[in-house]
Parts: C-alpha cells; structure tokens; sequence
C-alpha cells in the first residue's frame, strides 16, 4: 500500500519558540521522501518524527534564509554519517549558491553521501534525480514574489487508470494475463477476444500537492495552488498585521485560505508562524472565515495525509 502524507518537523518562521522549531517538512510519497526546506534544528526533528536519513530522495530548498536552509548542513553530514548509498537531489534557486556551498562545507566532516546539487535558473520541470528511477510524478518550480529569490514547488501524479476487480472476472482473465495487460495493455483473454485496458480500466485520476513558503501574493502561488490535493503555504502573519506581511513578503493566514478557497484547495496545511502569535487558534478563526475544506494549523510532528484520491 503506498504512502502518502506530510510529516511536520517544524512550524516556526523566524524565530523558533519552545514549541515551534524551525522550518522542515517531508512528504512521503510512494518510494519518493522530499525534505522541504530543512530550517535550524532538521536532524533532531527528523527523529523525533522517525524519518531517517536514508528515507530521504531529495532535498527542495525554496529559497536561502536562515530558517529555511540552516538545517541544510546537519542533514547533509548525516547523509553521509549514515552512510546513505543512493544519490539525494537538492533543489534551490541558483542566486543562492553560495549560501548552499557554505552550508555543505560548514564544519569538517569525511564525505560519503552523494548529493547532486540542481540549482534552479528557470521556473518549470526539475530535473530528475540522476541514478534513481522515474518516481512517477512531476515536480516543478516557479518563482514567488519574497524579499530575496525564491521558489514554490508543485508535484503532479498523471492520470491513469485502475483495473475494475469485476470487469476483469467478466473477461476471465486472472494471473499472469493481468500483468502482461499492464505491461503491453493490450491480451488475448481465455475465449480469444482481445482485451484492452479501456476494456477490464476506470480512469484514476492523479494525485497533486504543492509547497508555497515565504511570499506575498503573486500569480505563481495561484497557479501552484490550482486543484491540488494537499496544499502546504506560510501564513506567517494575521490579517491585522497585513502591512508587515507586505513589508516582509508575507502571506497573512486569510491570505492563505482565500488563495486555497478560490483554487479548489482539498486539504489546507498553514504553517511557518510568527513568535508574535501564542494562540494557533486565531488562524484556525480566520482561515476558516474563508475556507471550509480540510484544515491543519501545523503543529511540530504532525502527520497530514494525503486526501483519498478524487473520484472519477
């Protein structure tokens, strides 16, 4: 059965508190574990929640502040403390380079983890991970609007089809003929008609997710929100503080909801909250004025799946 959810590491924004770490997220997805933005703290987080480093296939890093990459040097020392043998991508903006050379050689440590660093100039599809096979999504990135460089992320499984139990029974076909019919999808059932995958398929419409941090309201986080099933977006701010939001490329918590309500958002996660804040349920208030789909204020080491996939 495959896995798909959000662990939280951590739900702070500048400042961590004494219950709120740092920045870091991993979406578990089939085989496929990317850790988001990896802030101060990652490591410990990582297991405290059970993920171990060798889960790990890719690091997406949305943008070069503090609270998003300094736990970049840790989990790589541990990538290679651990010994971990397949090669993990790290994703980032490429002004951010330097940042990201200074994290990877912050201390000294004996080198054995295989990172292929994937700097990003362009907003569209990263590239894939060298060594791994295709993880059956898309990944891409576009530009958000913060007071550095920074990008959004969005991953899209494509839509296939799922084999009817039923249908299958109706055609006699069992065993191996099913395997050769996803293979080839096309096979010859016991009374020599053939047999398509349109003929035994329902469509199965594919899954998608999307991680927005630091920005203020821009095109790309309403493209990067559409219809997606799980969405993951800062709202750093209350809407009575939307001034300093705007100063410091923010989104405010109705900001937020409002960008998953007109999107079609199934499942919203808000996180990356400031110390101003003590009570997380001002932003349950406010973003439920405007959303009424599934809703996470984010605690450190909260696990948030997936929704059901979309009927067809």
């Amino acid at each position: 059965m495959s896995r798909r959810e959000l662990v939280v590491l951590g739900t702070a924004s500048m400042v961590p508190t004494r219950t709120r770490n740092h920045n870091g997220y991993v979406l578990l997805w089939d085989d496929e574990a990317i850790l988001f933005d990896p802030g101060e703290g990652t490591q410990r987080q990582m297991t405290f929640a059970g993920v171990s480093a060798t889960d790990l296939t890719r690091i997406a890093v949305t943008h070069l502040h503090g609270d998003h990459s300094l736990g970049l040097a840790g989990v790589s020392q541990r990538i290679s403390g651990d010994g971990v043998r397949h090669t993990i991508g790290v994703t980032y903006p490429a002004s951010g380079q330097r940042w990201v050379d200074h994290l990877l050689d912050a201390s000294a440590h004996y080198r054995r983890g295989h990172l292929a660093l994937q700097p990003l100039t362009t907003d569209g599809v990263v590239p894939p991970v060298p060594g791994r096979p295709e993880p059956g999504f898309t990944l891409r990135a576009e530009r958000l609007d913060h007071t550095i460089e920074a990008m959004g992320y969005r991953l899209d499984e494509p839509d296939g089809r799922s084999l009817d139990p039923a249908l299958l029974a109706r055609h006699g076909l069992a065993g191996p003929p099913i395997g050769e019919l996803q293979r080839t999808g096309t096979v010859v059932a016991p009374d020599g008609r053939t047999v398509t995958l349109d003929d035994v398929g329902r469509p199965r419409p594919g899954q998608s997710f999307a991680f927005v941090m630091d920005t203020r309201l821009c095109d790309a986080v309403h493209r990067l929100a559409d219809g997606v099933d799980l969405l993951v977006i800062e709202s750093t701010f209350l809407d009575r503080d939307r001034d300093q939001a705007e100063r410091w490329g923010h989104l405010t918590a109705r900001q937020a909801a409002t960008v998953a309500a007109q999107a079609g958002v199934r499942s919203l996660v808000l996180t990356h909250f400031s110390q101003r804040y003590p009570d997380p349920t001002e932003f349950w208030r406010e973003a439920r004025e405007v959303f009424d789909g599934e809703l996470t204020v984010a605690q450190d080491l909260d696990r948030v799946r997936v929704p059901r996939r979309r009927s067809a």
